[in-house]
């Protein structure tokens, strides 16, 4: 793939993560080409890359459309980089930690402390603590070494909300969203102290279980749909339910 096609799909898939296309809306190349100051080409790459992993579908008119995601679809998605994850925190504690990345994951717990820590959390503090969360799994999908689970975990991370902070923007808009963040911050200690002790079993449970919280966010964020929408447009893409 080369570098334009490859900043199409990046360009193309960020806008639709963000909401930026309806359900059924028509993607057609020559519009999307001109948004993207691009040739029809690598669009028509991208496209075919986007439906290739379940962003889009095949218009019954021709060519390609957005596609509505079921909140079943999303959940099952979360689930699934729960086991991932576990796995991943597994094998750093089964096949031993490296002293940086232990004090790379360290670092990463002391940041999150000083963000949820405190009698209430600023905008700032929500950030810091979503920065936090990414460089936190990033290290561990990336400090287990296991390529075949990188390349899941990529896949993964287009879908709609599956990333590992893709859910936090709803946690600033509600009352417990501190509390469930600290919550999701003592199992990060958790981890990284299992990982530390050679705790493999521990680890991977801990990592599927931390998931948890972001399919509450999901639950919370389908009942409150005009919230959900200001803060994460993407969502208008998920209907409730296993049928879309």
């Amino acid at each position: 793939m080369d570098s334009q096609q490859s900043r199409v799909l990046v360009q193309l898939r960020d806008l639709i993560l963000k909401g930026e296309f309806v359900p059924g809306e028509r993607l057609a190349e020559i519009p999307l080409a001109e948004k993207l100051g691009a040739s029809r080409t690598p669009v028509r790459l991208a496209l075919a890359s986007l439906e290739h992993e379940g962003l889009i579908e095949q218009s019954p008119s021709g060519g390609y459309q957005m596609r509505r995601f079921t909140s079943q679809e999303v959940a099952d998605a979360i689930r699934v980089r729960g086991v991932i994850e576990g796995f991943a925190a597994r094998l750093l504690a089964e096949d031993g930690v490296s002293r940086q990345l232990l004090r790379d994951l360290k670092d990463c717990l002391e940041d999150g402390d000083r963000a949820v820590n405190k009698p209430s959390m600023e905008i700032d503090d929500y950030a810091a603590y979503v920065e936090m969360n990414d460089r936190f799994h990033r290290l561990i999908l990336e400090g287990c070494g296991n390529l075949a689970l990188k390349r899941v975990m990529d896949m993964l991370g287009g879908q709609p909300f599956a990333a590992p902070s893709a859910m936090l923007p709803m946690q600033s808009s509600m009352e417990e969203g501190q509390q469930w963040m600290r919550q999701a911050h003592r199992t990060h200690h958790a981890m990284v102290q299992a990982i530390e002790r050679g705790q493999g079993s521990r680890a991977q449970a801990l990592g599927e279980e931390h998931v948890e919280i972001a399919r509450m966010n999901l639950d919370y964020a389908l009942e409150r749909p005009e919230l959900a929408a200001e803060l994460m447009p993407g969502i208008r893409l998920v209907a409730k339910g296993r049928t879309a």
